[in-house]
């Protein structure tokens, strides 16, 4: 085990910085003693890349790397005194969380010519010190220690960020319908408010405590942080969407069930769906807008039922055929969605070298690079 792969519990500074982000507001918690009732149960997966353990010349370019799926960093022409960066990611399922200390620099959204390959996450961001200022689609914010800011990795952005301690967690944008409206009601603002304070007071308990929570455990901590998520966020959001509204969530269900119907057919799109519904093309928009709109939904489902179906060892056709039923008539145009939808190719899943869930597991992201892991997790959220 290297420098890289060392998960090191929380330190003395973490809990110096736990403690003054949460002085404002804080919330006494038990802690969790996990009683151990098998040799088979395991803790969370997860992973620490540490810049210390990589060459002081190589060290800014590395940590730029393992952000590179996400944002861009600015340019150093001066790397012999090297960077500053640690990060620990758990791997939550449907979730990331990750605890990360950096140096100072100035980061960017992937440009829009290279957009369609990054990742279409929302982030939440807790710093535990120093601040981060961003300029966004609606404007400029802010926020310090302790205070909840919001960003969709999927749009445009950009900012700077002090020496700092944080907190992250990634939420992929294909989440439960009413999440994913309080997330997009929430993008690129601070949640400076009681309630925002709280979910901060519970992104540093969950941060400490981690390491002590067993995989079993991970519906309910899932379910726990979606939970605190929209219950904190709601009140912040002001002008949340008609798509929260019971009527709406059944209107999105029906939604799913005609395109999942309709996957095969290459008539189908926005159009034929709002006529099915009934509804106007701005509900329509609405809805699916924290999907990244209709036709970015439906080809998410057409690539899963073709991952299915390239996995299937009874599945005999060519890969261009299952391509065809999908409604995609170029081979390449079909490749290309699919390894940006899940980091690998067509033909590594009819190989035998991915199958099942389409998502790269835990022990592939344990072998990879150390500074390719976020990334690679990132990538699984898609799945």
């Amino acid at each position: 085990m290297n420098a890289h792969d060392q998960v090191a519990p929380a330190d003395a500074t973490l809990d110096k910085n736990f403690q003054r982000a949460a002085a404002a507001a804080a919330v006494n918690c038990t802690r969790c003693q996990p009683k151990r009732t098998s040799s088979s149960v395991s803790s969370i997966p997860a992973f620490t890349f540490d810049t210390s353990g990589v060459p002081v010349d190589q060290q800014y370019d590395s940590w730029c790397k393992s952000f590179s799926s996400m944002l861009e960093f600015g340019q150093r022409r001066d790397r012999s005194r090297g960077f500053d960066g640690k990060q620990t990611v758990w791997d939550l399922g449907r979730l990331v969380f990750s605890r990360i200390r950096t140096g100072a620099l100035e980061f960017a959204s992937v440009p829009a010519h290279t957009r369609r390959q990054a990742l279409d996450h929302w982030t939440l961001t807790i710093p535990l010190d120093g601040s981060i200022s961003t300029i966004g689609p609606a404007g400029s914010f802010q926020g310090g220690a302790g205070i909840v800011q919001v960003h969709s990795l999927g749009r445009w952005f950009e900012g700077r960020v002090t020496n700092s301690e944080m907190l992250m967690l990634f939420v992929p944008r294909d989440s439960d319908p009413e999440l994913a409206h309080v997330l997009a009601a929430s993008e690129f603002s601070t949640v400076d408010t009681a309630m925002g304070r709280l979910l901060s007071d519970y992104f540093i308990g969950l941060a400490k405590r981690l390491p002590a929570v067993e995989t079993n455990n991970l519906p309910e901590l899932v379910g726990a942080t979606q939970a605190m998520i929209r219950a904190c966020l709601l009140p912040s959001s002001g002008n949340i969407e008609t798509a929260q509204t019971p009527i709406a969530r059944v209107l999105l269900d029906k939604a799913r069930r005609i395109m999942q119907s309709r996957l095969f057919d290459p008539s189908f799109n926005a159009h034929a769906l709002r006529r099915d519904l009934a509804i106007s093309r701005t509900g329509l928009y609405r809805m699916f807008e924290p999907f990244g709109g209709v036709m970015h939904y439906l080809q998410h489902q057409r690539l899963l039922d073709a991952h299915a179906a390239l996995a299937d060892p009874n599945d005999k056709r060519r890969i261009i055929e299952i391509a065809e039923q999908r409604c995609f008539s170029d081979g390449a145009e079909f490749s290309r969605a699919f390894k940006r939808e899940f980091g690998y190719t067509p033909s590594e899943v009819r190989a035998g070298r991915k199958s099942g869930v389409p998502s790269r597991p835990t022990g592939e992201i344990a072998t990879a690079a150390p500074e390719e892991r976020l990334g690679l997790l990132l990538r699984k959220l898609h799945g």
